[in-house]
């Protein structure tokens, strides 16, 4: 291995991989080509075929366009630039917006068909913002070159580079941004929907916490801690809320049931969970982060049922089944479940310890498509039937795409 790194070849993409590459073959190799389009004909450059089965390659240049090639929204980011000086975090922002989510659509019904055997016509909605997919980021970390100079890494790469703009952020974040000025680590930019921009450096201590930021969304407020979860586009939030409470089915909600917002965060789905059905619900958070509990007991301290627990989610799911095996107690029958995974999905454990506390519905909020489709054919398995699936844009000019799945026991 090694022998062809840095070659140029002539590919013909074929078709979207998971992951924000395409496909194509070389001498019968599968090749995953960056900063392509189905359908194209393009120069690449070999960065790695250290594996016997696949090369990944950059695109240099297009010799035979698609119609879906825009110039990139991100010149920082464009083929014009070497593949080593390529700016990350924008790998679909050659692609015009429609046919983006049209990519992002066949990976999603791809990874449930081959993973989960489901047949979905799902399509993939856009959310409020810029037509062209700019200034969505309420979020973003520039890191520091050796100079102390700052700015993203470069695609797939730890090597910092100096950009002129950060087109994906908000106006305000990247004002902040790129105004920040030097540091000898990470600098974390965060702009909350209510109050001004905060630029945090890389000093955080033990014994001080920064000042908690607040997101509002609707007519509620949020506070956490300016680096905990939080949506990063400035719509995602008021979008998933209204995406959870249309797939929690009315008939088969009960107020009284012990219903479960698992990775909880600071409490965002339990809000929706209480918005939609009433302050007088029984609903207890579920959070690893102690940070992000506590703030949850405080964004919702106005409902007299509602309860946040730190604990792992798999260890909180391992101990109610223990208690119901063991004692006959806290029946989940009649309970609904809303979970939002971190990106490697929920995994065997949690879904076979949700599943053997049978709850009525469960509403899965997923950003990996592939996670989601193992954990949906984990549920299958364990008797629950996929009624309806959403997918949302959330990450324009990005390969990711973020998914509502509601679950209904047989």
């Amino acid at each position: 291995m090694g022998d062809q790194l840095g070659q140029l070849v002539e590919l013909e993409i074929s078709n979207v991989a998971h992951g924000g590459v395409m496909v194509a073959r070389h001498e019968g190799r599968v090749v995953f080509v960056a900063d392509a389009i189905p359908g194209e004909t393009v120069v690449a450059k070999v960065t790695d075929d250290s594996k016997a089965k696949f090369w990944r390659a950059d695109t240099v240049e297009v010799l035979k366009a698609s119609a879906h090639r825009q110039d990139h929204v991100w010149s920082a980011a464009s083929i014009e630039r070497p593949p080593e000086d390529r700016a990350g975090g924008a790998e679909f922002g050659h692609i015009t917006p429609e046919h983006q989510r049209e990519l992002k659509r066949q990976v999603l019904s791809d990874a449930l068909s081959r993973m989960a055997g489901i047949e979905s016509a799902v399509e993939v909605e856009a959310i409020p913002g810029r037509e062209d997919g700019t200034g969505w980021r309420t979020r973003v970390r520039v890191h520091a070159a050796e100079d102390g100079t700052l700015g993203p890494y470069a695609a797939r790469s730890h090597r910092v580079i100096r950009v002129s703009d950060l087109p994906l952020a908000t106006p305000q974040v990247e004002r902040a941004a790129l105004q920040s000025g030097r540091a000898d680590g990470p600098v974390d930019v965060v702009g909350p929907s209510v109050g001004p921009v905060r630029v945090l450096g890389d000093d955080r201590r033990a014994d001080r916490e920064p000042q908690p930021v607040v997101e509002r969304v609707g007519e509620r407020e949020f506070r956490l801690d300016p680096r905990g979860f939080w949506q990063v586009h400035e719509s995602a939030a008021a979008s998933l809320t209204t995406a959870v409470q249309e797939a929690l089915r009315p008939e088969l909600f009960d107020p009284d049931a012990p219903n479960l917002d698992l990775y909880g965060g600071v409490g965002l789905l339990a809000a929706a969970v209480g918005d939609r059905f009433g302050p007088g619900v029984r609903v207890t958070t579920v959070e690893s982060d102690s940070r992000a509990t506590e703030f949850a007991r405080e964004n919702l301290s106005g409902w007299q049922k509602f309860d946040a627990v730190t604990a792992r989610v798999d260890r909180f799911l391992a101990q109610r089944r223990t208690e119901r095996k063991n004692a006959g107690i806290g029946s989940f029958a009649r309970s609904s479940v809303v979970l939002d995974p971190p990106r490697s999905g929920a995994g065997r454990t949690v879904v076979n310890d949700l599943a053997a506390l049978g709850p009525a519905q469960i509403v899965y909020v997923a950003c990996d498509p592939v996670a989601l489709a193992r954990d949906l054919a984990l549920f299958a398995f364990a008797g629950y039937r996929l009624e309806r699936i959403r997918a949302f844009d959330l990450f324009p000019n990005t390969h990711h795409v973020e998914t509502v799945a509601s679950l209904i026991r047989e």
